[in-house]
């Protein structure tokens, strides 16, 4: 699958990005590249194949080590405006940030 050079564009105006025209020919080459790869691993049969959880555990036994999940500081009013101080928009105790979705 090749990427064309105004998908490129569009990639690059959606993350904010400015182009020169060599790095927008690169980037296409590179996506186009990108792509071709995971076309192929697409087309590797995996049925059967269990999943992993570490990419060594199909060679021997892994144990993840993993901390606690525990509570380090607690939560008040206080903390919480402490820590929003310097937000540029805040209401009700949550970060006000401008829409970046499309």
């Amino acid at each position: 699958m090749a990427i064309t050079e105004q998908e490129v564009t569009r990639i690059a105006r959606l993350a904010r990005l400015t182009l020169s025209a060599e790095q927008n020919t690169q980037a296409q080459g590179d996506l186009t590249k990108i792509l071709g790869l995971i076309q192929e691993l697409q087309a590797v049969d995996t049925r059967g194949v269990e999943p992993l959880a570490h990419p060594l555990s199909a060679l021997r036994d892994v144990h993840l080590r993993l901390r606690e999940d525990v509570i380090t500081e607690v939560s008040s009013p206080e903390r919480r405006e402490a820590l929003m101080v310097n937000a540029p928009g805040k209401a009700e105790g949550l970060f006000l940030v401008p829409k970046v979705i499309e």
